[in-house]
């Protein structure tokens, strides 16, 4: 069967006739479909509802030690859910503070802390004519914009199968002192659903870095959300802090994770994990911050999930509910887009996204045209810094809020698009 790069300018002006009616008739539906954002379906949302009832005796509101969780007080979390928390951070309870329900912000308010007082006796970032910042991409869209808030310049890191380009990596930390941190989503990245290798993990600890101070921020936030219940298709990542800890670089790692896509996004808790020193660090600018988080929410949440293994035996319901969505999406993929050259797709094990990358200079006009036939994608250049997609390619696909019959009509719509841009582009470049 000849690809679309086969075909002669008058067998593609045919083409796009046939496509461009096709899209028509598509328009004349009136969808209006979101798949912009990764958030759960109301499916998901439900599985936690049961965490609502508990929480509500005046038993229920006393913590194991006494603590009347109504009032003020345990600055950085209860014992109980920093011991259910280790268990999402790989770390251990002693290590971990408990926050509110978003790990965005606590990432925003890590950088913040150090920008205007620096960390383990090195100077505040803020002092700083320039400071930098690494971004794998295609990355998340929200770790860039905290960087670019605060005016550090982000310097786009290539995502190779097993994570980021560490060659590349370890070229620019070694010499200049103005690189400060990474950003990393660690397991089922976002969007593309990698999950670092465990070379990728140890060369991250041991690298030589000029910055003294230099941080990864860990945002490990698809750790537990696996598509498939058997281990042995499950990706887990290696311990950053064990790694940086036995590479002598134990203050380098702060690892972020939250219950957001595990219970309600809007009512979870969150938390980071570290060494005691940078702990003690953020605790001491915490304690003019705040004088605690929600400890009734935490205890709900201990109630509900319970350890390792609750948490365990709730994502397999979610994973019931996702993996007819991936599935789907990858099948309508495939099946959609064989002869359309320069297209290629994730098929992730777990994670939230599909991330899809059609032929170069077509992203924009793709997600141009799904918005005008009533479905909203992820703007185009979203996963890159600056929004500064450098082959206008990539488009994050979030398969999980669509019902499953709006999800098969939503990736009707997006097929035909990708067509249609792929042959204005083949005919624009004849």
């Amino acid at each position: 069967m000849p690809t679309y790069a086969d075909l002669g300018t008058k067998e593609l002006e045919a083409l796009k006739a046939e496509l461009e009616q096709a899209y028509a008739e598509i328009k004349a539906r009136g969808l209006k479909l979101n798949m912009a954002r990764g958030k759960p379906a109301k499916a998901q949302l439900d599985l936690s509802m049961p965490m609502l009832e508990s929480g509500t005796t005046l038993k229920d509101c006393t913590a194991q030690d006494g603590t009347d969780l109504r009032n003020y007080g345990v600055l950085d979390g209860l014992p109980e859910a920093k011991t259910l928390m280790a268990a999402m951070l790989d770390d251990e309870p002693a290590n971990v503070i408990i926050f509110g329900n978003a790990s965005l912000n606590i990432m925003y308010d890590t950088l913040a802390r150090i920008w205007m007082f620096g960390t383990q006796g090195e100077k505040p970032w803020s002092q700083y004519e320039t400071i930098k910042w690494l971004c794998p991409a295609p990355g998340y869209d929200r770790h860039f914009g905290i960087t670019e808030e605060f005016g550090i310049e982000m310097i786009p890191i290539t995502m190779n199968d097993d994570g980021p380009d560490m060659d590349e990596i370890e070229r620019l930390v070694a010499d200049d002192p103005t690189i400060k941190g990474i950003w990393c989503v660690p397991t089922y990245s976002n969007p593309g659903g990698v999950t670092y290798s465990d070379e990728v993990v140890r060369r991250l600890a041991a690298m030589d870095t000029a910055a003294n101070d230099f941080r990864i921020f860990w945002d490990n936030a698809y750790c537990v959300h696996h598509l498939y219940d058997n281990p042995q298709e499950q990706d887990h990542v290696l311990d950053i802090s064990k790694a940086c800890a036995e590479a002598g670089h134990p203050h380098r790692p702060i690892k972020f994770a939250s219950t957001s896509k595990v219970t309600f996004p809007g009512a979870g808790i969150s938390a980071l994990a570290s060494s005691p020193e940078n702990v003690a660090e953020i605790k001491k600018r915490m304690g003019v911050q705040t004088i605690g988080h929600d400890k009734l929410n935490q205890m709900r949440h201990v109630y509900f999930l319970q350890d390792a293994q609750g948490i365990r035996n709730h994502m397999a319901k979610h994973a019931a509910i996702l993996r007819p969505k991936f599935e789907l999406v990858v099948n309508k993929l495939n099946d959609g887009l064989t002869e359309v050259n320069g297209c290629s797709w994730s098929n992730p094990r777990g994670g939230y996204f599909v991330s899809f990358n059609g032929p170069d200079g077509t992203a924009k006009r793709v997600v141009e045209l799904a918005k005008e036939a009533g479905v909203t994608m992820t703007g185009a250049g979203a996963t890159y810094p600056y929004k500064k997609d450098p082959h206008d390619s990539n488009i994050r696909i979030a398969p999980t809020l669509p019902p499953l019959e709006e999800l098969d009509a939503a990736m009707d719509v997006f097929v035909t698009c990708v067509k249609l841009a792929a042959v204005e582009k083949l005919l624009a470049d004849a």
